[in-house]
C-alpha cells in the first residue's frame, strides 16, 4: 500500500528557506517501509560538476569562489573567471600524462585552492581525482594504509604541498607507481618533484573543451576511500551522476540557494565525502564563496578558526559535534565573536555524529543572544557511497538527531533488524561499486539493489511521519547484555554525553557479554580544568582528571542517566576518564572527528580490563557507592 503523507512540522521557521516536507509511503507485509519524496527529481540535472565552473565563469567571473590564508596571513581568493582559466590550463597538461580511471589523479594534501584546481580540471577531461586523507601520510609511522590506497589506485599523478612534509610518505610509496609527484606552491624545495607552476604554463582550450563533452553521467568523477569505521577502508566510485544529482536534489529542498549563493567558512576536508561533495560542491553548483578554514575542531587549532569566523560571517554553517563543542564555550564569553558568528547565519547544520542536546539548546539559546531570534538547526544523513546525500531535514525539528526524509529520486528501505530497523538506499546517488572489488561490492547490495548501509533508523513520530526519521545508530554496534537485553548504542552515547556535561566530550559504550553496561570517557579537558580552580593552568591531564570535582560531575551524571528509568540497558554503572585523546593514527577518530567505537575497544583492551575488574582502578568511577573504591 502506497501513501502520500503532507502535513506540517511543529514550527515552520525557516519556511521561506525550505520547502514544504512530502513523504511517500509504502508498507509491506513483512514490516518493511519503503519510503520516497514526494518531490520529484527532474530527468535532467545536469551532465557533470564541470557545467557549473563554466556557468559561474560567464555569468559572475569577478565573484570570489575560494579563499585560503597566504603566508603572510591575509586571504588569497581565487575568483571563477580565473579559476576557469587555470583549471584549462591544468588540464591541457593532465591530457599528456596518460591518465584514466587506471591512472587517477591522487592528492596527499590538506584543503586548498591548488587541490580544488587540480580535482576540477581532472574532472573537467574525464579524469578521476582521489583525495586520501592526511594522517594516512602525515601521522602513520608505517604508512600502511596509504600504501594499501596506493597499491589500489596506481595513480599517474600525485600532489602533495608542501611536499617536504609529505616526502617521507611520497618516498614509502615509491616503488608502487610510476606517476608524476607535483610539489605544490608552497614548497620551498620541490627536488626532483614538478612544481605546481609548471603545469599551468600552456592552454589547449579546444582540446580540453573537446575532452569536456565526452564527459558523461557515468563518467567515474573521483574515488573517495571510506573511513574505515567498518572494516578496511575501500574506494568508492564517485560517478557526475551521483554528484549532479545530489545537488539538484538539494535545491529541491533548499530553494532559498538559487537566490542566495552560500558563504561558507569550512575546515572539512574534501578527502571526505560531506566537505567534498556536500559542501565544497554546493558552493560551485550555486556560485558561492568558500573561504578554506586553516583550523580545526583541536586545541591547538581551534583559534585558526575563531580567528576566521571573526573575519567571515558565513551564512550556512556546517561542522561536526566536536567542533561545536569547542566553540560554545567561546561563542558564550566572547560578545563580539558570538555577534560576528550569527550574524549573517541563517542556520546551522551538524553531521557526523548526534548532536548532544546541550549543545543544541546552548546554540538556540546564543543566537537569541546575537540576534533576538533562534538558529535553525539541520542536518542529514548518508554516506560515502551516497555521494553524499540520502536523507535530509529541510525543516525545524522537534529535536536534535533528526534527519528528515528521503531525498527526491532517492527511496529508503526500513527493514526489520533485530529490534532495529536498518535503513538501505536506491537512487541516482547510489554509488555503482568499489573500485577494483566486485565481490565485495556484490554483497554491499540487496536483491532489489538497494545499498545496504549497515545504520538504523527509526520515526520521530510513527503518527506523523513528516516529523522527520531520528538515526539510530549503527546495527552492528548495538550488543546485548547478559541478560540478553539490547543496548542501543547511537542514543544512548548522546543521553549519557548531555548527562555529563561539560566533562564528557565522546563517550565509548561498553558491555558487549557483560553483566552491565561502562563507559570510556574522552574528556573536554579545558571544561575539566574550569570544574578545578583550585589547580595551577598547567597541572597535569591526570590531575584534573582525578580532582573530586571532576569525579563528582561524572558520578552525578550516571547517577542522573539512571534516574530516568528505562531499565539495565539505558545507562551504565561504572565509568572511567581516559587521559590519552583519541588517535588519529590507529583510527579511534576520523579527520571528521567522530569516534570509531569499535576500534577504541579494540585498541585500549586494557583500560576494560579496569573498568570491569573484581576490585575497580581506583580511577573507576561508579554509582554503586557513595565514594569510589
Amino acid at each position: 500500500m502506497n501513501t502520500e503523507i503532507r502535513d506540517q512540522p511543529p514550527s515552520q521557521a525557516g519556511e521561506r528557506m525550505f520547502v514544504e516536507p512530502v513523504v511517500m509511503i509504502e508498507a509491506r507485509s513483512d514490516g518493511t517501509r519503503v519510503l520516497r519524496s514526494g518531490i520529484p527529481l527532474p530527468d535532467n540535472y545536469g551532465r557533470c560538476v564541470g557545467e557549473w565552473l563554466e556557468h559561474w565563469a560567464r555569468e559572475a567571473p569577478e565573484r570570489v569562489f575560494l579563499a585560503e590564508r597566504g603566508g603572510d596571513g591575509r586571504w588569497v581568493e581565487l575568483r571563477y573567471g580565473e579559476a576557469r582559466r587555470r583549471v584549462v590550463a591544468i588540464a591541457t597538461w593532465l591530457l599528456d600524462q596518460q591518465l584514466s580511471p587506471e591512472r587517477p589523479v591522487v592528492i596527499l594534501s590538506d584543503n586548498g585552492i591548488e587541490h580544488a584546481l587540480l580535482m576540477l580540471a581532472a574532472m573537467h577531461v574525464g579524469v578521476p581525482s582521489c583525495a586520501i586523507s592526511t594522517g594516512n601520510s602525515l601521522m602513520s609511522k608505517d604508512f600502511g594504509k596509504l600504501k594499501a590506497n596506493i597499491e589500489l589506485l596506481r595513480p599517474g599523478v600525485i600532489y602533495a604541498d608542501g611536499i617536504e612534509r609529505f616526502r617521507p610518505a611520497i618516498d614509502a610509496v615509491a616503488q608502487l607507481h610510476n606517476g608524476v609527484v607535483i610539489a605544490g606552491g608552497q614548497s620551498a624545495d620541490v627536488g626532483s618533484a614538478t612544481p605546481f607552476v609548471a603545469i599551468e604554463q600552456h592552454s589547449d582550450e579546444p582540446r580540453v573543451m573537446s575532452a569536456f563533452n565526452r564527459v558523461t553521467l557515468e563518467t567515474i568523477g573521483k574515488f573517495l576511500f571510506t573511513s574505515g569505521s567498518v572494516g578496511v577502508p575501500k574506494a568508492v566510485i564517485n560517478t557526475q551522476r551521483m554528484m549532479v544529482s545530489n545537488q539538484e536534489a538539494k535545491a529541491l529542498m533548499w530553494p532559498f540557494l538559487r537566490s542566495m549563493p552560500p558563504v561558507l567558512v569550512d575546515w572539512l576536508p574534501w578527502s571526505h565525502t560531506f566537505g567534498a561533495n556536500h559542501n565544497l560542491n554546493m558552493v560551485l553548483r550555486w556560485g558561492g564563496t568558500l573561504y578554506i578554514d586553516d583550523g580545526k575542531p583541536v586545541p591547538a587549532l581551534l583559534p585558526k578558526t575563531v580567528r576566521n569566523l571573526k573575519e567571515i560571517s558565513p551564512t550556512v554553517y556546517f561542522n561536526v559535534p566536536r567542533a561545536f563543542d569547542m566553540l560554545v564555550p567561546l561563542l558564550r564569553e566572547d560578545a563580539d565573536f558570538r555577534e560576528r558568528f550569527f550574524r549573517k547565519l541563517k542556520f546551522v547544520f551538524y553531521a557526523g555524529a548526534a548532536l548532544p542536546h546541550h549543545l543544541w539548546t546552548a546554540l538556540e539559546d546564543l543566537s537569541v543572544q546575537a540576534t533576538g531570534e533562534k538558529i535553525l538547526m539541520v542536518s542529514a544523513w548518508g554516506a560515502t557511497e551516497t555521494a553524499p546525500t540520502a536523507s535530509d531535514c529541510h525543516f525545524r525539528a522537534s529535536r536534535p538527531g533528526v534527519i528528515g526524509l528521503p531525498v527526491p529520486g532517492t527511496a529508503l528501505k526500513l527493514v526489520p533488524t533485530a529490534d532495529k530497523m536498518e535503513v538501505r538506499v536506491k537512487g541516482p546517488n547510489v554509488f555503482p561499486g568499489y573500485w577494483k572489488q566486485p565481490d565485495v561490492t556484490a554483497k554491499a547490495f540487496d536483491d532489489e539493489g538497494y545499498y545496504l548501509t549497515g545504520d538504523a533508523v527509526e520515526f520521530v513520530d510513527p503518527s506523523h511521519p513528516t516529523l522527520g526519521l531520528v538515526f539510530d545508530g549503527r546495527v552492528g554496534e548495538d550488543f546485548k547484555l547478559l541478560t540478553g537485553t539490547w543496548v542501543h548504542v547511537g542514543s544512548l552515547r548522546v543521553s549519557a554525553i548531555d548527562c555529563m556535561k561539560p566533562v564528557a566530550q565522546d563517550i565509548v559504550v561498553t558491555g558487549h557479554d557483560r553483566d552491565e553496561i561502562g563507559f570510556l570517557i574522552f574528556p573536554n579537558i579545558p571544561e575539566c580544568r574550569t570544574l578545578c580552580p583550585g589547580l595551577p593552568p598547567d597541572a597535569p591531564v591526570e590531575d584534573v582528571l582525578s580532582n573530586p570535582a571532576v569525579v563528582n560531575q561524572v558520578r552525578a551524571g550516571l547517577q542522573a542517566l539512571k534516574q530516568r528509568g528505562g531499565g539495565s540497558s539505558t545507562y551504565a554503572t561504572r565509568a572511567l576518564l581516559m587521559a590519552e585523546a583519541p588517535s588519529v593514527e590507529h583510527g579511534e577518530i576520523t579527520d571528521k572527528g567522530y569516534i570509531n567505537q569499535r576500534l577504541v575497544l579494540s585498541r585500549r583492551t586494557d583500560l576494560l580490563a579496569y573498568l570491569y575488574g573484581d576490585l575497580p582502578d581506583k580511577g573507576v568511577i561508579t554509582v554503586h557507592s557513595a565514594t569510589d573504591r
